[in-house]
């Protein structure tokens, strides 16, 4: 593997833009090829095995742009379909997924007692994060809430999310009563970050893999000897399965500089 390769990441939409953002803050060197795949969002409300199919498919096509690393930037596909693609990819591919590095954070940060956590069907139904934690820390109090409509209307920017109070309608589920923590297990939701702050009045800890995923990436990048020590400046590529003027808007948020943007649809 090549040290100029680029950094794969996948989402089922705009959420992955945050992962995308961070990694590229931390390793700003670093080429990235994005796939947003748009047109199967949300993944969270998906069966199994279409999120393995989809995940195993947008896989492959990030290996075939010959990415160094995968970084599977959904909290749902990383819960169902990270062992998955483990298994079905070389053993010398690198794969990392969103849950461990925030499941990595809470086994050290031991001013957290009683932790939520909020996610999408799919991740939340998986126990992915509650059954992991629980390996590290088995006294730890967890408390987990699906929260199925926000991601699609974080996607959609749709005006309803803060007009109707469905922001506050999940956060103040008696289930998240008496946490000192809440893991974001979606990586659109520190796209509202302000508003779940708001809610709790900024009395909670908010715990999300965007604030750690960088840094996780640069260490098992340097571990392996790939991190890329060149200032080629390649402009990053961002492919939809389903092109939509909101995803266009969103990735010149998150990377001002001029970009690639393509549809590809991948499917078979």
């Amino acid at each position: 593997m090549d040290k100029l390769n680029p950094i794969g990441i996948f989402d089922s939409g705009i959420g992955g833009l945050t992962v995308a953002h961070a990694i590229n803050k931390a390793l700003p060197k670093e080429q990235i090829i994005y796939f947003g795949d748009t047109q199967h969002l949300p993944y969270g409300n998906k069966s199994n095995k279409k999120i393995k199919s989809y995940s195993n498919q947008i896989t492959n096509f990030l290996l075939e742009k010959d990415c160094k690393a995968i970084i599977i930037g959904c909290n749902s596909a990383s819960a169902i379909a990270f062992e998955y693609i483990k298994k079905k990819v070389s053993a010398n591919t690198l794969i990392i997924n969103v849950i461990d590095p925030v499941v990595n954070y809470i086994q050290h940060d031991l001013s957290i007692n009683h932790v939520g956590i909020i996610g999408t069907n799919a991740t939340i139904e998986s126990n992915a994060y509650a059954r992991k934690i629980l390996k590290k820390r088995k006294n730890l109090s967890i408390s987990c809430l699906a929260t199925p409509l926000l991601a699609s209307l974080i996607e959609e920017n749709n005006p309803n999310l803060y007009q109707n109070g469905i922001i506050e309608t999940y956060l103040l589920d008696k289930k998240l009563a008496n946490i000192d923590s809440l893991i974001l297990g979606c990586t659109h939701y520190p796209l509202i970050e302000t508003q779940i702050n708001a809610c709790f009045r900024d009395q909670i800890k908010l715990i999300s893999a965007v604030n750690i995923i960088g840094g996780e990436v640069k260490k098992k990048l340097k571990k392996l000897n790939l991190l890329n020590p060149s200032n080629n400046n390649l402009k990053h590529i961002f492919y939809v399965s389903d092109f939509t003027k909101n995803f266009q808007e969103k990735t010149k948020l998150f990377f001002p500089r001029s970009i690639i943007l393509q549809e590809e649809n991948i499917f078979s």
